[in-house]
């Protein structure tokens, strides 16, 4: 086979104005400059066993040719909504536990309940099954709001923070839904939410104009909804929450690792209890920086590194890292092994994920949620180095050793990134 039939055609379509070069920057800077060329469509790749690399958005992504070419890598699994939908996840966790009581899951991810709706006036029969929560109603009744158990209510469909409420008592949650349903323009669209091309969309990032529009939920999104026990007290920084954002590759079936440099997005308001006031305000409770206005978005993105230590909590930003790989790992392994069906890892394709944590007042790190396609803009301009540093790490641990690249190939992870699962799925 000659020289040219090694050459790896590379198609970069992210179509990312912030990640696209930072993606060809990383090849360039990475790869020997004879073992790749690039490629605008897929039309300029002959040959069946040619290598070629797909790096583009999910919705762009060419998986029969993947499937049918034995040398030719993607950056997406085709199938991943055990992790990436809120409902879904909740169900990967809730039974990995039963099946293994001791798993790290049990004490870094709050029980969730979840339900579906469609209207509000059938809320009592959709928490039919809800025990936690009604068992919740029934301890809250006749307590003060500061004696109350608090959840936070999530969407299974939505993103950047939409739909996110505070409650305590049903009657509460009740009128969330009722807000919602007035708010809502009338439609009779809808939409399949269960579809694998709804499965790939990139974490959104609005508009300023969408910034201002009323936070209703779409009728594709009026339909799974998770509650979770409300993490209180946070840890916080100048007053104010914040969340872990850490960035995961995903590699074959299947190798896990966590990228060391991590984010730390802050909440725009200072933070005070959900009790504090009759209606809280919940630009101290979302730690979502993407729904903050350019206003309010000044510090709110910060290197996790570089966070002040913590008096009584001695070494702490070591000891959540540590938690944050442990906890990975054994969400991704719950996944693969126990939710088959929903989250299927395929040998030729990697993924990179956005896996966000929450840190309690005691140093205890608990998972939030996993993004598909994360929004790398909400890192900016100053901390653009680390997404920077993030593609190049792809490039030595995913790309390398499948197309067969030996220099600086780092199958196990380097300095920046560490393996925190690896297990074999019996696929080739």
């Amino acid at each position: 086979m000659s020289a040219s039939d090694q050459t790896i055609s590379a198609l970069v379509d992210y179509e990312d104005p912030y990640v696209q070069p930072l993606i060809l920057d990383a090849l360039a800077s990475r790869l020997p400059p004879d073992s790749y060329s690039l490629i605008k469509s897929l039309d300029e790749h002959s040959g069946e066993h040619k290598p070629l690399l797909q790096f583009r958005d999910y919705e762009s992504i060419d998986f029969d040719k993947a499937v049918d070419s034995p040398n030719s890598m993607i950056n997406a699994y085709v199938i991943r909504k055990a992790l990436i939908r809120k409902h879904y996840l909740s169900t990967t966790v809730g039974n990995w536990i039963v099946k293994h009581p001791s798993s790290v899951l049990k004490s870094h991810v709050k029980p969730s309940v979840d339900f579906e709706l469609d209207y509000a006036e059938f809320l009592d029969d959709a928490l039919v099954e809800a025990f936690d929560l009604r068992e919740s109603f029934m301890r809250n009744e006749g307590n003060e709001p500061q004696d109350r158990e608090w959840w936070i209510l999530k969407p299974g469909m939505s993103d950047r923070g939409q739909g996110i409420r505070l409650f305590s008592t049903e009657e509460e949650l009740q009128s969330i839904f009722e807000e919602w349903e007035a708010e809502r323009p009338d439609s009779e669209a809808d939409e399949d939410s269960d579809s694998e091309e709804a499965e790939g969309t990139r974490e959104k990032r609005p508009s300023e104009g969408e910034l201002n529009q009323k936070d209703y939920i779409i009728t594709s999104q009026l339909r799974h909804f998770i509650a979770q026990p409300y993490i209180d007290p946070p840890l916080t920084f100048d007053g104010r929450k914040f969340h872990i954002r850490t960035y995961v590759l995903a590699v074959g079936a299947l190798k896990v690792f966590v990228y060391k440099p991590m984010l730390a997005l802050f909440a725009a308001a200072p933070y005070s209890p959900p009790w504090a006031d009759d209606e809280p305000d919940l630009r101290a409770h979302l730690t979502n920086t993407c729904i903050q206005g350019s206003d309010a978005r000044e510090g709110s993105v910060r290197a996790f590194w570089d966070l002040p230590d913590v008096p009584s909590l001695p070494g702490w930003k070591d000891n959540v890292f540590s938690q944050i790989c442990s906890v990975t790992g054994a969400v991704f392994e719950a996944a693969a092994r126990g939710m088959m069906i929903h989250f299927q890892p395929l040998p030729s394709a990697f993924e990179l994920f956005g896996v966000d944590f929450m840190v309690d007042e005691k140093g205890d790190a608990f998972l939030l949620e996993i993004n598909a396609f994360p929004d790398f803009r909400q890192t900016g301009d100053e901390l653009q180095g680390l997404v920077k540093g993030l593609m190049e790490e792809v490039v030595d641990v995913a790309f390398k050793p499948f197309f067969g690249i030996e220099d600086g190939a780092k199958p196990d992870g380097s300095d920046k990134s560490v393996k925190c699962l690896d297990i074999d799925l019996g696929r080739r």
